[in-house]
């Protein structure tokens, strides 16, 4: 394994690390909300990445019925049946 045959001095190594800094991360601005972002994440405010929601903070959950898909289809069966006595019904009024 190589080892230095010196010690490097202050001086030297200050010289080496003038350049070495910390940079500030790129920011953008949301398209949605206008809040300041980090390139590439999604936005902490609205929860869209690239103008279309993707995290739960940005889509409105949907409400789930109450009732059962049964239920309705019960509902839609008696509706109908109410629409065919009534076309039963205007039926036999026109034909007396």
């Amino acid at each position: 394994m190589a080892v230095p045959k010196k010690r490097t001095g202050h001086s030297a190594q200050g010289k080496r690390r003038s350049n070495w800094k910390a940079t500030k991360p790129a920011t953008t601005v949301c398209p949605t909300c206008g809040a300041t972002v980090l390139t590439h994440t999604v936005c902490t405010s609205c929860g869209s990445y690239k103008g279309k929601p993707v995290s739960k903070k940005g889509v409105e959950a949907p409400k789930v019925a109450e009732t059962k898909p049964e239920a309705k289809a019960e509902v839609k069966t008696e509706e109908k049946t109410v629409e065919t006595e009534t076309v039963v019904e205007e039926k036999t009024s026109t034909e007396e």
